[in-house]
């Protein structure tokens, strides 16, 4: 995972995860929705899983693993994770922070990315926050474990936060839009490492003078929780969804082309959240092998394209199929540009993201 990030090495080699992760969730098989069983290492062969280059979930819905019993079970939406390392590796690369500065991370979760910083920049130079104060205290506890003192605290990342003003901003949960706070902490030649809710767009802009920060998406995609404020997160759209499975649109159209995977295809899914945010999609496969997609919103609008039927149908105040393929229409007129073409700029008023042709922003 430090193959082309070869500075993080000594930090990585020095940051024990089966401290940081004693435990987790994994999916229980052919769950849907997800149930999940809690896992400890395998006294035999601990390595082999807590040190592979995975996301371990540490937390589903309020019941952190490290509450769980042998035999419990959870089910509802992740709520914390120990990100994969290969992606915290790669995320620390593209901040590059130099000796000397004071970097915000985030998001401290299992405390890795906190404690991979503190080693190579020292342990006054790194400052973490997390909403959750049972985070913040086993992520604490464990640093003293092996020697590790970053600054730890409690904080809702999209308003105050401490220490003042920072070189590097890097979050390992995604936001819409990028925090005031975030850009007025942030120094003249700053870094920011961020993604988009929703989304699989990195972000990297550096601050300027005039208190724009500039940059692009990265090339790699990468995806994050969203910040929240409560244990939880808002329940799904079942009700929406119930309307919708089954029921007759009250807008009914001829299927004109193949319906798009929004699973696999994560640009046409990236720039449709980009366009309509918070639109819930889901998706099946019939037996005939053909595919049924279903949009959903919670203003109790939803949307059904049928490939068996070939039929498009709609119902409640918006046409979020519309939507959907008017976004694919302007990025198909636009020549599919990859999303790494994105110019990025963020200002306490305004963020957006610019087509290379800059016929096509979004507002963030």
């Amino acid at each position: 995972m430090t193959v082309t990030a070869p500075e993080w090495y000594e930090a990585v080699c020095a940051t024990p995860r089966h401290v940081l992760v004693p435990r987790w969730w994994e999916p229980i098989p052919d769950s849907y929705p997800f149930v999940w069983g809690v896992l400890a290492p395998d006294q035999e062969r601990p390595w082999a899983q807590v040190y592979a280059d995975e996301t371990l979930v540490t937390r589903v819905g309020a019941l952190h693993a490290d509450d769980a019993k042998a035999g419990d079970r959870a089910s509802g939406l992740p709520t914390s994770s120990s990100t994969l390392p290969g992606l915290i590796v790669h995320m620390l690369h593209l901040l590059d922070p130099q000796p000397g500065q004071r970097v915000l991370d985030v998001g401290t979760g299992s405390g890795y990315s906190a404690a991979v910083l503190s080693h190579r920049l020292g342990d006054e130079r790194v400052t973490s926050v997390d909403v959750d104060s049972y985070l913040v205290e086993a992520a604490r506890k464990r640093f003293a474990s092996f020697g590790r003192v970053p600054r730890l605290e409690v904080a809702d990342a999209t308003g105050h936060l401490p220490d003042g003003r920072y070189d590097r901003i890097v979050a390992t949960v995604s936001v819409r839009p990028i925090p005031q706070s975030w850009l007025n902490a942030l120094q003249p030649g700053g870094r920011i490492i961020a993604t988009i809710v929703g989304t699989s767009l990195p972000i990297s802009a550096d601050m300027g003078d005039d208190g724009i920060a500039r940059g692009h998406i990265q090339a790699d995609p990468a995806s994050f929780m969203r910040t929240r404020r409560t244990a939880d997160y808002p329940a799904r759209l079942d009700d929406v969804y119930a309307a919708a499975r089954d029921a007759p649109g009250d807008d009914v159209r001829e299927l004109d082309r193949r319906v798009p995977d929004l699973w696999t295809d994560w640009s046409l899914r990236s720039l449709h959240e980009l366009d309509s945010p918070d639109i819930e999609n889901r998706s099946a496969t019939l037996d005939d092998g053909s595919e049924i997609v279903w949009l959903l919103a919670d203003d109790g609008s939803w949307a059904r394209a049928e490939e068996s039927s070939g039929t498009i149908q709609q119902g409640g105040p918006r046409r979020l199929w519309d939507d959907l393929e008017r976004v694919q229409r302007t990025w198909e007129e636009a020549g599919r540009f990859p999303l790494h073409q994105l110019v990025v700029e963020l200002a306490t008023d305004r963020s957006t993201l610019t087509s290379p042709d800059g016929s096509w922003t979004f507002t963030l």
